[in-house]
């Protein structure tokens, strides 16, 4: 890794008091190591003119699925990682429902050689809870945490009953990120809604009482043992009122940009590409879920990046898989919403960086101050460019967002005071690094 000095120069920083000034940032051995709003001055620097862009800390992308290994012809950790270097995300969460499953020690360390091999942002994975691997569970390191499908899972990833779950809470303490839909539910209005080839019956065979379902007991098993607890993509109003008004102080939840942004009039016009888990919902639910994540109800954003290939998606409900790609288009599709006075840069930026490390317990990340790793993104908030299926690197080459006119695109991004991305150009050779996590 290059030790070269780096200065940020002249650029619009965001502190961390969630106020911005025009100043520099110096980074050292992938460090920052000064802010200022005089001009720094040193020897042997390379400077990055930065006047009229916004510094950001990196995105942290909390939960992605990049398919590698067993099912890279969707997505691998190089693709997926060159596409997070263009959407400024810094740093993946990643999942366990790859072949084989990440359910043992052997295989997380399989996938941490392969991040170290090939990807160009930081990384850290998931465990993925079975009925049966509570020891590995409990032992297997480093990680992120413990993902439980509770629901739109099948095989050995599948718990979905109460006297599988409650072992897992009980034991251990880390932290338990739950897929939160009701298996016995959705397999009941699978056979209601039999033989409709409309995808749009998706978000009404995974409907909001499913998820429901699955939360409450998720909460129940929670407070019944004080178990750290974080809700992945949360998708329905009622889901939201009911953590409004029960929310221990040790459990997060999160929304992808999908379930704000978009819902089920997407159907008409998406078809399949619009098919994810948990489903989309009714426009209603996009200004309650809005309304939950700026009141600090939810607590951050994920993208749920979930690829696969447009034959695949072709193939007509109910045989289509669902999941959408993400990780390139969410911070200036978030960017655009903050420009357009739904939020701000200072509360996108929270949302995206700074609570997911701290939810994760992410030593050095998250912040544009001194003793952080220069983990950045320089963005461009003043012009607008549409979403073009030709410049996507995710591997599946498609986006539910294309033709969105977007603001707050990457111009720059650097993993460890490397630039791994720069106006349009990778730099393939740059390596992140594996994630701790204070446990």
């Amino acid at each position: 890794m290059s030790t070269e000095p780096l200065l940020i120069r002249q650029a619009r920083i965001l502190l961390p008091s969630g106020e911005f000034f025009k100043g520099d940032v110096l980074v050292r051995n992938g460090k920052i190591v000064e802010v200022a709003s005089e001009i720094i001055n040193g020897d042997s620097l390379t400077i990055i003119d930065a006047t009229g862009l916004t510094l950001l800390p990196g995105v942290i992308d909390p939960q992605v699925h990049f398919r590698e290994p067993g099912l890279e012809h969707k997505e691998d950790l190089f693709t997926a990682s060159c596409a997070c270097a263009k959407g400024g995300v810094t740093s993946f969460l990643e999942m366990p429902n790859t072949i084989p499953l990440t359910t043992t020690q052997s295989a997380l360390d399989d996938k941490l050689q392969r991040a170290q091999n090939k990807s160009l942002v930081n990384y850290g994975f998931f465990m993925g809870a079975t009925p049966e691997n509570l020891p590995d569970l409990i032992e297997a390191k480093p990680t992120c945490g413990i993902k439980i499908f509770m629901g739109s899972a099948h095989g050995a990833l599948l718990v979905s009953k109460e006297e599988d779950l409650d072992p897992i809470f009980a034991r251990g303490s880390r932290l338990i990120a739950v897929h939160a839909e009701d298996q016995a539910r959705i397999l009941e209005r699978r056979r209601q809604f039999a033989g409709i080839t409309d995808p749009a019956i998706h978000s009404q065979i995974q409907d909001e009482q499913a998820a429901l379902n699955a939360t409450q007991l998720a909460l129940k098993l929670s407070k019944k043992y004080q178990r750290r607890l974080h809700i992945l993509h949360l998708s329905t109003g009622i889901e939201a009122d009911l953590l409004r008004e029960d929310k221990p102080s040790w459990v997060t939840a999160e929304v992808t940009p999908q379930h704000l942004l978009l819902n089920t009039e997407a159907y008409a016009s998406l078809g399949t590409l619009a098919q994810m888990n948990p489903p989309l919902r009714s426009p209603e639910n996009n200004q309650v879920l809005w309304q939950a994540l700026l009141d600090g109800v939810i607590d951050f954003i994920a993208t749920d990046h979930a690829p696969h290939t447009l034959e695949e998606k072709a193939k007509g409900y109910p045989h289509t898989p669902s999941g959408m790609p993400g990780v390139e288009t969410s911070l200036p599709l978030m960017l655009t919403q903050a420009v357009a006075g739904q939020c701000t840069v200072a509360q996108v930026s929270t949302w995206m960086s700074t609570a997911v490390a701290r939810a994760y317990k992410i030593p050095n990340k998250g912040l544009i101050a001194p003793g952080y790793d220069a983990d950045l993104v320089l963005v461009d908030l003043d012009t607008y460019c549409p979403v073009i299926r030709e410049d996507l690197k995710t591997k599946c080459g498609w986006s539910p967002f294309e033709g969105w006119n977007l603001t707050g695109w990457p111009v720059i991004t650097l993993v460890g005071g490397q630039i791994v991305y720069e106006r349009g150009k990778l730099y393939p050779q740059v390596r992140g690094k594996a994630l701790t996590f204070d446990e």
